[in-house]
């Protein structure tokens, strides 16, 4: 019928109902959830959620706050992860996507990414393409594959910050700490503007002016999180001398 709003993902069946079962009382549980601006997270349509990354238990945390707000998670997640038995099949069941940290099977998660875009799907990047390297947890430098898919299907980057979940699981750490219970504050942000590297070439230069915009959106969130400044200057694993994937000492 003319006007009838679009079904929530959540109204059709799935394996994450299966998923939601199990993980969303046990967050409940272990955290108490704020969303701030949860509205301004579109229920329909395609777009690319991006958030900040610095705990191992961040994907639980953002997959928990998109089913809260009525969206399946879908993430672009490092292919390793798929070589554990049985979390491989639960995240290749529910459309996960592997990515390869170097090569060329990177861009093979790009197109797949696309391939939910096409059909109107939310997909999770992280610009940061791992745990951020900031000694104080703040978003560090970005990389390009989250504008990379909005720009090139013409569709939104939604940022979205939150803090609290290295209290669940500190950066690296294999130990989940569920008691006490911990706070969890997620704020959602307006759309990223793009529109000046829209039908421009998506060249090196222009995909990393834009995904600078991206990390200065989540880490003005993050900032209104935490309640204080982040440093001027976005830490930058190259000039550290830090390898930009892998485990660290901090």
């Amino acid at each position: 019928m003319p006007g009838r709003r679009p079904r929530s993902e959540k109204s059709q069946p799935s394996i994450f109902w299966v998923f939601a079962a199990l993980a969303v009382p046990l967050m409940n549980l272990a955290a108490r959830f704020e969303i701030r601006d949860g509205d301004k997270m579109p229920r329909h349509g395609a777009y690319v959620l991006a958030p900040n990354h610095y705990s191992e238990i961040d994907p639980v945390v953002v997959g928990v706050v998109a089913w809260k707000l009525g969206r399946y998670p879908r993430f672009l997640a490092k292919a390793s992860v798929f070589k554990v038995p049985v979390l491989g099949w639960a995240l290749r069941t529910s459309g996960q996507i592997p990515v390869e940290r170097s090569g060329n099977n990177s861009h093979s998660a790009i197109r797949a990414a696309e391939e939910l875009v096409e059909k109107g799907r939310m997909v999770v990047v992280y610009p940061e393409g791992s745990l951020t390297r900031d000694p104080d947890l703040w978003p560090m430098r970005g990389k390009t594959g989250a504008v990379r898919i909005a720009l090139e299907r013409g569709i939104p980057v939604i940022p979205v910050a939150h803090w609290g979940s290295q209290q669940l699981m500190a950066r690296y750490s294999k130990k989940i700490s569920i008691f006490p219970r911990k706070h969890i504050m997620v704020k959602v942000g307006d759309p990223v503007d793009l529109d000046a590297f829209r039908g421009k070439p998506l060249d090196t230069a222009n995909l990393t002016a834009a995904t600078a915009l991206v990390m200065d959106a989540i880490t003005l969130l993050l900032e209104d999180l935490r309640g204080e400044k982040a440093p001027a200057q976005r830490w930058n694993p190259a000039a550290h001398d830090q390898k930009e994937t892998g485990r660290f000492d901090s």
